[in-house]
């Protein structure tokens, strides 16, 4: 979700099925995403060689600050992910309402976690086609105002 309204908040068009798919990543729209995928695969694998390897093609393509970046930002990630999952946290009802495109093409439902979250009610399915469009054109509008 985040990865999207980023883009959004930007102006561009993020093709999140990169984070599912290796294949997708050259197109995605993200600077450097085959590395950024690669190293974030390595990070909760279990392969040292495969993290060593994606450690160094990171500080060679992108350089040290960045390498330190994408370590925080992964590190993190898998932080809120444990936590979440070992407390039992259900997506919030407005976050299932309009990420429910994305949970699906993206096949997250298939995960354990996701059966902490109850399924969206009618009105959730009625509304979420309508509160879609809605918040991505405000994040979108965000990003003009701050480029403006």
């Amino acid at each position: 979700m985040l990865l999207r309204a980023s883009g959004a908040v930007e102006g561009r068009e993020i093709d999140v099925h990169a984070v599912t798919d290796a294949a997708a990543a050259a197109a995605s729209g993200v600077a450097h995403a085959e590395t950024l995928l690669a190293f974030a695969d390595a990070v909760v694998g279990t392969d040292d060689a495969a993290l060593t390897r994606a450690r160094a093609a990171v500080l060679r393509e992108l350089g040290a600050a960045e390498l330190v970046d994408a370590a925080a930002v992964a590190s993190n990630f898998e932080r809120m992910v444990r936590v979440a999952d070992a407390t039992g946290i259900p997506l919030d009802p407005p976050l299932l309402m309009i990420s429910e495109p994305m949970r699906r093409d993206l096949g997250l439902d298939r995960f354990g976690a996701a059966a902490n979250t109850p399924s969206p009610g009618v009105l959730s399915r009625v509304l979420g086609p309508m509160v879609r469009p809605i918040a991505f054109g405000t994040l979108r509008l965000i990003g003009w105002w701050r480029g403006a």
